[in-house]
C-alpha cells in the first residue's frame, strides 16, 4: 500500500452528518490508519477546537438557563469557527499537517440553514467571514436515516441541546446535507453510515485514498453522491 508523501501541502478532511451517524468513531479510525501510512494527523472539532471554542461549545450544547435564539446560535458557531481557523487550522495546514475535523461549514448550512430555516445567503456570508475562504479538501458525509440516528442517541444516554431537537428538525438537516452533496460532488463524498463500523471505515479509507493519492489504483466502492433522499411531508 502506498504511503502519504510527507512533503505535500496540508489537507483538511471534514466529517459531517446528522446526530448518531458515527462521525467521531470514523474520524478516530481514520486517524489511526493514516498514522500508519506516515501522515502527521491532527484531529479537531467544531465547536470546541480551541480553548475559547470550548467555552462556546458549552454555551451552545449544554446551557439550559435560558433559550438560545436561532440567530444567536448562528453567530456563536461563526465566532467559534473564526477562532478555530486563525488559531488552529491555518497554522497547522501551513506546516503540512493533515487535519481531520469533526464538523465544519457544511454543518452550519445544514443545521442553521435547513434545520432552523435561517437565510442561506447570510450563512454563506458568515462562513466566508469566519473562514477567510478556507474550504475542506474533502468532506465525508456519513448518511443515515434519522430514525437510526435517534436510536443510536438513545443508546448513548443523555442528549445535548441540538440532539434534543425534533425529528422533523433532523430530517431537514439531513435534507440539507443531501443538497450540499448534490451541489458539491467534487468536495463532498456520501458514504452510507448504516453498515457495520468496519464496513463504513473501509469506505472512508477508499474516499481518503482517492482524495490524497489520486493516481493510486484501488478497488474502491462507488462513492458518487446519490440523488437527494426523499423526505415525507418536507
Amino acid at each position: 500500500m502506498a504511503t502519504f508523501d510527507k512533503s505535500m501541502d496540508g489537507r483538511l478532511i471534514v466529517f459531517e452528518g446528522i446526530e448518531g451517524c458515527g462521525k467521531s468513531t470514523q474520524l478516530e479510525r481514520s486517524r489511526q490508519w493514516l498514522v500508519t501510512q506516515g501522515a502527521e494527523v491532527i484531529p479537531t472539532r467544531e465547536p470546541g477546537g480551541t480553548s475559547l471554542g470550548g467555552e462556546i461549545r458549552k454555551l451552545l450544547l449544554h446551557t439550559d438557563e435560558e433559550p438560545i435564539y436561532d440567530r444567536t446560535e448562528l453567530l456563536l458557531y461563526a465566532a467559534d469557527r473564526a477562532q478555530h481557523v486563525e488559531q488552529f487550522l491555518r497554522p497547522h495546514l501551513e506546516r503540512g499537517a493533515l487535519i481531520l475535523c469533526d464538523r465544519y461549514t457544511d454543518s452550519t448550512i445544514a443545521y442553521q440553514g435547513y434545520g432552523r430555516g435561517l437565510d442561506l445567503a447570510l450563512i454563506d456570508q458568515l462562513n466566508q467571514v469566519a473562514t477567510g475562504g478556507l474550504q475542506s479538501d474533502l468532506t465525508i458525509w456519513l448518511d443515515i436515516d434519522v430514525e437510526v440516528g435517534f436510536e443510536r442517541m438513545k443508546q448513548r444516554g443523555k442528549r445535548d441541546r441540538i440532539e434534543q431537537a425534533s425529528i422533523d428538525f433532523h430530517q431537514r438537516v439531513r435534507m440539507g446535507f443531501a443538497k450540499l452533496a448534490e451541489e458539491n460532488p467534487n468536495r463532498i463524498v456520501r458514504i452510507d453510515g448504516s453498515g457495520s463500523e468496519l464496513h463504513v471505515a473501509e469506505q472512508v479509507k477508499a474516499a481518503i485514498r482517492q482524495a490524497l493519492i489520486p493516481n493510486q489504483s484501488i478497488n474502491a466502492p462507488d462513492l458518487s453522491p446519490p440523488k437527494s433522499p426523499k423526505f415525507g411531508g418536507l
